[in-house]
């Protein structure tokens, strides 16, 4: 009985459990694509005077709206549950698109970051109302911005600026609510873990494993 016991756990379990994992809604295969090649960012101001771009860089892209510091609780969700588990991986990059006039808003945000996370990777930038409805028209997207060119989602951009995110039917995700933290530590990284994976196998493929994303 001890010996079945013994070879139950040693073969059966792990194959058991490799069919539980490998049955998930992703499979850490490849997730799709909602909107392919996206426009990359204008010559936009950014608060830390760098240029930004999407090429090249895995971004999770956000759309602060007017309301930045009411909804500030969202930004230190993301921080929370998504960026300081990942920031360490230089191809990666948050970036918030602001309207003019909200600067010292988003400086006081990444300010109050600051006190506890290395900021280096999070962006804010701006520009005017139509540029950021122009923007965020492109996407292609079911949600729309509300009447402060804000949304609680964030979306996943992939390197080579496809916006991705889950097509099912029933499970159809363009993007993840940091406004629920639940969310954040179930779908979103959930998915964000997937393209981690592509990259990480893509490199090992290429034999140029590194640090790097």
């Amino acid at each position: 009985m001890k010996k079945n016991i013994v070879l139950f756990v040693l073969f059966i379990l792990p194959i058991v459990a490799y069919l539980f994992f490998a049955s998930g809604v992703n499979s850490f295969t490849k997730l799709p694509v909602i909107t392919p090649k996206t426009a990359d960012f204008g010559n936009w101001e950014s608060l830390d005077e760098k240029k930004i771009s999407l090429d090249g860089k895995v971004t999770i892209l956000g759309f602060s709206g007017t309301e930045l510091l009411k909804n500030r609780g969202n930004f230190f969700n993301l921080n929370q549950k998504i960026y300081q588990r990942y920031h360490d991986f230089k191809d990666l990059q948050f970036v918030v698109i602001c309207p003019i006039g909200t600067e010292n808003d988003a400086k006081k945000v990444i300010d109050a970051l600051a006190a506890f996370t290395d900021v280096s990777q999070w962006h804010f930038l701006f520009t005017s109302p139509q540029e950021i409805n122009t923007y965020y028209d492109q996407l292609k997207l079911v949600g729309k911005l509300d009447e402060n060119l804000g949304t609680p989602n964030v979306y996943i951009i992939d390197k080579e600026r496809n916006l991705r995110g889950r097509k099912l039917v029933k499970d159809y995700k363009e993007g993840y609510n940091t406004f629920h933290p639940a969310e954040l530590s179930n779908e979103m990284l959930d998915d964000f873990k997937v393209i981690l994976y592509e990259y990480r196998a893509a490199l090992k493929k290429n034999n140029n494993a590194s640090r790097k994303i």
